[in-house]
């Protein structure tokens, strides 16, 4: 019996490697923006919590020199949420399309899965075809040899 061989198993290794290589540069971006939203995430609660501070002691009395130094404060760390922010819609974007790009290699990699399927199935059946017509032949010697005698 002969081993089937699929005509395009460089080509599905190939893109299988793609395919891994795509997931884990997919997984670092995923790492990245998460990292920065949490940065953003802390960066807003922080912001918060100094504007509620700033509040509460307003109430009670506070100098001049504390409001300045909380409102410098405060604009200092609106300045970096607005840095992290941007950050943060690029390694969104990324994502994204690391995303797209995994999606597109997986499909890749399934159309050649499915031909390489539907050429194995090809195979059992030209292999089936094959034997049942050896088989015959041998029935038809064996007939053939019985009338002889």
């Amino acid at each position: 019996m002969v081993a089937y061989q699929f005509k395009f198993a460089k080509v599905l290794t190939i893109r299988e490697q793609e395919k891994s290589e795509t997931e884990l540069a997919y997984k670092e971006s995923v790492s990245i923006f998460e990292k920065v939203a949490t940065e953003l995430y802390n960066l807003l609660k922080k912001k918060e919590d100094t504007v509620d501070t700033q509040n509460n002691l307003l109430v009670s009395g506070l100098s001049i020199d504390n409001i300045h130094h909380y409102s410098s404060y405060i604009e200092g760390l609106q300045k970096r949420i607005d840095v992290v922010q941007k950050e943060v819609i690029q390694a969104r974007s990324k994502m994204n399309w690391m995303e797209e790009k995994l999606l597109d290699k997986s499909l890749e990699v399934k159309k050649f899965e499915k031909i390489k399927e539907k050429g194995f199935e090809q195979f059992q059946q030209e292999q089936q075809r094959l034997e049942t017509i050896q088989l015959d032949e041998i029935s038809s010697l064996k007939f053939q040899n019985k009338e002889i005698r």
